[in-house]
């Protein structure tokens, strides 16, 4: 009993895997899976990249706003870029 586009992927988020139940995930999302207080730190911002993507995007940046088709295996990097 397969339901389509319900599945979970294994996503890595600075070197911690996380089960993520969506086809994709925003920059919010992956800031806030590695810095939970994020959403209460409005003036931090922060630079998310990711490798290991869906076909013919398997790599990039993500940016605030944004969101990325997400995979098995997917690697996220996050790094605080300071004051916005």
């Amino acid at each position: 009993m397969n339901k389509p586009n319900k599945k979970t992927v294994t996503i890595v988020v600075e070197g911690t895997e996380h089960d993520w139940p969506k086809d994709e995930i925003t920059y919010e999302e992956v800031v806030t899976l590695e810095e939970p207080g994020y959403a209460n730190n409005p003036n931090i911002t922060y630079s998310v990249t990711y490798k290991r993507g869906q076909g013919n995007k398997p790599e990039g940046t993500l940016v605030a706003g944004a969101s990325v088709k997400v995979k098995d295996g997917m690697r996220f990097s996050v790094s605080e870029t300071g004051q916005s």
